[in-house]
C-alpha cells in the first residue's frame, strides 16, 4: 500500500452513497459512468473488500460500505469546506447545500424564504429533501437538516430555533356534536386521527399545570405520515388531531378550528438546525444556517390567537 490513500476514490465513492446512483456521482461529478465504476472498483481492491452490492436496478451497501461511508462522507466534507474557505475568501459563499426538511414545514415556511436567500447568495445553490421521516445525515449526504422534536442526544451538532407547540384541535361543529372532551382519558370516546412519525405515535401524552401526566392511546379512522394530510378530514369536522401550530395556526385564528384540552400541553421539542459533527463549515453552509436561524427565530407561526 502506498503512503497516501486514494482520496479521490474515496471522495467519489462518498458522493455515490449520498446520489445512491453510479450515474448520479457521475453526472454531478461531471465524470464518466466507467471513471466512477473503476474509481469504486479500485478502492474495493485496494482495501481488499466489497463496498456495494450490486444488482441491474439499484445499489446496496455492503457492512464493510456502510462502515467506510461515514469517513468517506466526512473526508469529502472536510475537502469541500476547504475549497469553500478559500473561495470564500475571494468572493462570496457559492456551492451546493443539501437540506432535508420535513414536508409540511417545508412548503409553508422554508419554500417561501428561498426567493430572499437566493437573492442575497446568487453563487449558492439548494438541493431540498421534503420528507416527514427522519434522515440519516451522515449516511445520506446532507449537509444540514431541520428536525421537529424533543431531539435525543446523538453526535451530530444541534442549535435550537425556537419551541414548537402541538395541541389537541377539532371543529366547533365537532365538538358541538360530539362534546369536547376536558381530560385526556375523554379522548377515548373519540375519533382521533393519528400521526406516523410521532416518536410514540400510537401514544398521546399530557401533562397540566399540577404535573400530572396522562397518557392515552386514542383510536381513529385515519393514520398518516405527513400532517397536512389531516386537515381535509379535520375541518371537515370527522374527528380530532393532535398537529403543531404552524400547520393549524390559521385556522385556529380564524375559527374553524378550536384547541381542546387547553389546560393540558404536549410535551413537543423545538426546531432544531441540525449538522453532522466536524471541523469549520464551509461558508456556503454558514451562510445558509444563519439565515433560517435568523428568519426562523421569530416564531411566526405561534403568533395566532387561539379561540
Amino acid at each position: 500500500m502506498s503512503k497516501l490513500p486514494d482520496l479521490e476514490a474515496l471522495a467519489i465513492f462518498a458522493k455515490v452513497v449520498e446520489r445512491r446512483s453510479f450515474a448520479g456521482a457521475a453526472t454531478e461529478l461531471s465524470l464518466s459512468k466507467p471513471t466512477v465504476s473503476k474509481a469504486v472498483a479500485r478502492l474495493e481492491a485496494r482495501l481488499g473488500t466489497r463496498l456495494f452490492n450490486r444488482t441491474s436496478r439499484r445499489i446496496a451497501l455492503t457492512d464493510a460500505g456502510r462502515q467506510l461511508s461515514e469517513r468517506a462522507a466526512r473526508i469529502l466534507a472536510e475537502g469541500e469546506a476547504a475549497e469553500s474557505d478559500m473561495l470564500a475568501q475571494s468572493g462570496k459563499p457559492r456551492g451546493r447545500v443539501r437540506l432535508a426538511v420535513p414536508m409540511s414545514f417545508g412548503l409553508r415556511w422554508i419554500a417561501p424564504l428561498l426567493p430572499q436567500f437566493f437573492a442575497e447568495y446568487p453563487d449558492i445553490s439548494i438541493d431540498l429533501h421534503l420528507s416527514d421521516a427522519t434522515v440519516d445525515i451522515i449516511g445520506e449526504g446532507f449537509d444540514m437538516a431541520l428536525r421537529i422534536a424533543q431531539l435525543p442526544d446523538s453526535s451530530l451538532v444541534a442549535r435550537l430555533l425556537c419551541s414548537m407547540t402541538r395541541m389537541v384541535v377539532g371543529t366547533p361543529g365537532y365538538l358541538a356534536k360530539h362534546g369536547t372532551p376536558t381530560h385526556p382519558m375523554h379522548l377515548s370516546t373519540h375519533t382521533c386521527f393519528g400521526y406516523a412519525y410521532l416518536a410514540t405515535a400510537d401514544t398521546w401524552r399530557f401533562v397540566n399545570d399540577k404535573g400530572e401526566e396522562v397518557a392515552v392511546r386514542p383510536a381513529g379512522c385515519l393514520r398518516v405520515n405527513n400532517g397536512d394530510a389531516v386537515m381535509p378530514p379535520l375541518l371537515a369536522g370527522l374527528g380530532l388531531a393532535l398537529l403543531p401550530e404552524f400547520i393549524v395556526g390559521e385556522a385556529l385564528a380564524d375559527g374553524r378550528l378550536k384547541v381542546v384540552l387547553p389546560d393540558w400541553t404536549v410535551p413537543s421539542g423545538g426546531l432544531y438546525l441540525v449538522t453532522p459533527p466536524g471541523g469549520p463549515k464551509p461558508a456556503r453552509i454558514a451562510a445558509l444556517s444563519e439565515f433560517l436561524a435568523k428568519h426562523l427565530m421569530q416564531m411566526h407561526w405561534s403568533s395566532t390567537k387561539r379561540k
